[in-house]
């Protein structure tokens, strides 16, 4: 009972801080239904996380998080993700051309989503919300670094072409835990 009491807190907190990159990534996804998100009194469920009937007790229509996918079995980071902000699993964006992830999500000092798997050859758009002050974008790799900017709508754009992992960072705020990570399938 607590592993589900503890899975259902996991849910709701990746819905609600991911709200915003689930209908972005959603959105990209060019998917032949009519995006039915349960705003219309459906679950919205496809047979996935929240098709239990339980999802929307927190007053929310229910379907914030129901477009979201993650991986069947998460990539061993290492340990990177320890004392992240709001890493809870890998979403599960392959296939897609584009993928969005939010800077300053949630509480403003976390991306979001934190982990998201993509198809090489992707690109990954990190756009602004102009919440928790300046924030940067930078692969722990030395890949990759955006400037450290607080303007809502501001994007910095990076396409993966090579497998693997790519761990990065807002240098601002790593020692607070706003680290993100690219598996690059």
């Amino acid at each position: 009972m607590t592993d589900d009491t503890t899975l259902e807190r996991r849910r709701f907190v990746q819905a609600t801080t991911a709200a915003g990159a689930s209908l972005l990534l959603a959105g990209c996804s060019g998917g032949d239904g009519d995006g039915g998100d349960g705003s219309d009194g459906s679950d919205g469920s496809d047979g996935s996380d929240g098709s239990d009937g339980s999802d929307g007790s927190d007053g929310s229509d229910g379907g914030s998080g129901s477009d979201v996918e993650y991986l069947g079995e998460e990539p061993d980071y290492g340990g990177w993700f320890d004392g992240a902000n709001n890493y809870e699993q890998t979403v599960d964006a392959t296939g897609q051309d584009e993928v969005t992830v939010e800077v300053g999500a949630g509480d403003g000092l976390s991306f979001g989503p934190a982990a998201v798997a993509v198809s090489a050859g992707t690109t990954v758009v990190w756009e602004w919300t102009g919440n928790g002050g300046g924030h940067n974008v930078s692969a722990e790799s030395g890949d990759f670094e955006s400037e450290t900017i607080q303007e809502e709508g501001h994007t910095f754009e990076y396409t993966f072409e090579e497998t693997g992992i790519q761990k990065y960072v807002c240098t601002p705020h790593a020692s607070v835990g706003m680290k993100g990570a690219v598996v690059v399938q």
